[in-house]
């Protein structure tokens, strides 16, 4: 952050929090940003040859960012004033949308209200999946940087250079990672591992696809793999993914109501300060501190989980839970759906000469946890408002559960297993929501992912199967958006 906009909060909290102390102030700002990261670290077995200063180190500046156009600028200033709110709502203006999966966007139940215009591209299948691309080699306003195939990071090309691993990385929103963000985990892995290879003094380079986009499916995952990912011969494809079928009633088809949580939500409201502080966090964790310290000195009582009505928790008969039979077909959270795919994907991986890893998820979930009701508002509502009225343990319960049945599968086709969930810490002040990461979070993540991944890669470089020496890696099929305009008004 640049001492001209510390000096502007050192003014602003200096007026919000006068009691607090000047002293006090400064020393918490100058505190390390990344300090609730910094804490595990040595928790956290390194691979061979990688140093823990390394940590600190962000990847170089993106090569392909350039100026966002000023249509862009000017149709996303038009979303934010016409009350269409959020960020996946502005975000969706400056994706590509597939055409067989909008069919008359007057009809569609959620891009009917965007604002009279969608990028569109055509399916070389003609099916619905995935349900849209991110707009090729463009940087949107709010912040995506995006290569020529619509992968979020830098670019990368169809012909592979000598010594060159290539390595994919599947999932959804906590793949991609929120497009504030300066970087993704797979950019913190790629950068990484490549300081790693100088460190070796190996004749080697990575290169990273982050193929993954924010609200998909196991089966939307399976098309991009087919489709998108596979063409460019990956030789490792990561599937890091485990929330978005994650459905409750699968295991309580009974489930009651939502209670009405009116008096547990949004407490007090949102100041200019709160506002200003909520969209500087996106780019500072220096900010999200400060905003941590106001929260914390506004919070009320409380933070335990909210009152749930009873219900039956109904796990499949003959069902063992610690040894899982994934071969049902009536698994919990539509993973005996979510095998499937994984097959699909494991087939597609193979067939263009690559192999796949299946890593475990993380949820911040635990009977009798306890937040802070103001600063960790967020995770609060996620779990007792977004998957309500599930209990806590009920969760938990099948968050382990599904890394099970992962571990599981991975086993059964000998592919690599890379428990990730069990290295990061269930710190609250790392996570967003219950699933999705701080800077701080996505950055720990990714420092656990490498120190999983270096042993898969010094196997294969032991007995010579990394790098490749020939590889069949093809262009793409042609992916050119057009423009959509169209009026739903009667």
């Amino acid at each position: 952050m640049s001492g001209g906009l510390k000096n502007i909060l050192l003014v602003l909290a200096s007026v919000v929090l006068c009691t607090a102390g000047a002293e006090a102030m400064v020393r918490w700002l100058d505190s390390n940003e990344d300090g609730s990261a910094r804490r595990y670290l040595d928790a956290i077995p390194l691979a061979s040859g990688v140093e823990r200063a390394w940590f600190a180190q962000d990847p170089p500046p993106l090569p392909n960012r350039k100026p966002v156009p000023e249509e862009w600028r000017k149709l996303d200033r038009e979303i934010e004033l016409g009350g269409v709110s959020g960020t996946t709502r502005r975000a969706d203006a400056f994706k590509a949308w597939n055409s067989a999966f909008v069919g008359d966007p007057c009809a569609h139940p959620y891009l009917k209200d965007s604002p009279g215009r969608l990028f569109v591209f055509d399916p070389p299948d003609g099916q619905p999946r995935p349900p849209y691309r991110f707009m090729p080699d463009a940087t949107s306003p709010i912040g995506l940087v995006t290569n020529a195939y619509g992968f979020r990071g830098p670019p990368v090309s169809a012909a592979r250079r000598p010594s060159t691993i290539r390595i994919a990385f599947l999932g959804a929103s906590t793949t991609v990672a929120s497009h504030h963000f300066a970087f993704s985990y797979p950019e913190f892995v790629g950068h990484w591992l490549n300081r790693w290879a100088r460190a070796r003094k190996l004749d080697l380079s990575f290169e990273v696809l982050n193929a993954g986009r924010e609200s998909i499916t196991s089966s939307d995952i399976a098309a991009i793999m087919r489709q998108e990912v596979a063409p460019l011969a990956p030789d490792l494809v990561v599937y890091y993914e485990g929330a978005n079928q994650f459905e409750p009633r699968t295991v309580v088809p009974d489930l009651p109501n939502r209670p009405d949580y009116a008096g547990q939500v949004e407490k007090r409201p949102r100041s200019w300060f709160d506002q200003f502080l909520s969209d500087m966090a996106y780019h500072s964790a220096l900010v999200g501190r400060l905003q941590g310290l106001l929260a914390a000195r506004a919070a009320g009582p409380g933070g335990g989980e909210w009152p749930k009505p009873d219900y039956a928790l109904r796990w499949p008969a003959g069902l063992d839970e610690k040894a899982p039979d994934i071969g049902r077909a009536d698994l919990p959270v539509h993973l005996s759906e979510i095998i499937a795919d994984l097959d699909r994907i494991h087939a597609a991986t193979e067939k263009a000469g690559g192999e796949m890893a299946l890593a475990s998820f993380k949820w911040l979930v635990a009977d009798g946890m306890v937040l802070d009701p103001e600063r960790h508002r967020a995770i609060l509502e996620y779990l007792n408002i977004g998957y309500a009225p599930l209990r806590y343990r009920d969760l938990e319960r099948l968050a382990l559960f599904q890394n099970r049945v992962l571990e599981t599968y991975a086993a059964s086709r000998g592919i690599d297993f890379l428990d990730v969930a069990q290295l990061v810490p269930s710190d609250p002040d790392l996570f967003i929501d219950a699933i999705h990461g701080t800077p701080e979070g996505v950055r720990l993540r990714a420092w656990i992912m490498l120190q999983l991944l270096i042993p898969v890669i010094d196997r294969h470089l032991a007995d010579g199967t990394w790098p490749r020496k020939s590889f069949r890696a093809v262009e793409p099929p042609p992916y050119a958006p057009r423009l959509v305009r169209f009026s739903c008004k009667p």
